[in-house]
């Protein structure tokens, strides 16, 4: 069985079947990518691997657990970024980074803090506002965030949309970065440069 496979999955919104029978797998230190038109159930299938929906049937195994039934020991190895951004607009940067770190019921204590930020180029920020951030800014921190809580399966949904060249650039050397360390990467992206990580491509059509 593989690290991650995902098998039969159906969810349907106001009677339209959105997913009809995802399924995929991923491997440790693999980059999956999954492309498909506007409303194809991309955003759909990661929210219900990242745990903010719920599949009406199917099945997700998880280093050969069934992450269905086991759904808080799966999530504490996931980290997940939203194509919409999931910060707390009145906290500072660093604040940020405290509150989602502790989800994971830990504390991060300031050295720990300093790192990540440094590694995404933000410890000068760290006292911003994230509402004073721009959008690069923003998913640059919404990135650290997921990577703070040390998950073996991050989860992105379009992490390069509106974002300049060279923003796309960071974040994609940042994933490449994290794959190569043995982590599995799941994108959800148009983007042709994040994309060229991957090591498969699924594509959606009609769910």
């Amino acid at each position: 069985m593989s690290f991650i496979e995902v098998r039969d999955i159906h969810k349907s919104y106001r009677r339209r079947e959105v997913l009809r029978g995802a399924s995929f797998y991923a491997e440790h230190g693999e980059c999956i990518g999954i492309v498909g038109a506007n409303g194809c159930g991309k955003s759909t299938l990661l929210g219900i691997l990242s745990g903010s929906s719920k599949a009406e049937s199917g099945h997700i195994f998880y280093d050969n657990h069934d992450a269905m039934k086991e759904r808080g020991t799966f999530l504490r190895y996931t980290g997940f970024v939203p194509q919409d951004n999931p910060l707390l607009s009145h906290l500072s940067v660093y604040d940020n980074l405290r509150f989602w770190y502790c989800e994971t019921g830990r504390r991060i204590d300031d050295d720990m803090a300093g790192g990540i930020l440094s590694r995404f180029g933000l410890d000068a920020y760290r006292s911003y506002d994230v509402s004073k951030l721009s959008g690069g800014m923003k998913k640059r921190l919404s990135i650290a965030c997921a990577i703070a809580r040390d998950p073996q399966v991050l989860i992105l949904d379009e992490p390069g949309a509106s974002l300049d060249i060279v923003c796309k650039e960071d974040i994609k050397n940042y994933l490449r970065s994290y794959v190569n360390t043995g982590n599995t990467v799941i994108i959800a992206s148009h983007e042709t440069g994040e994309l060229e990580l991957c090591d498969r491509i699924y594509l959606m059509a009609g769910g």
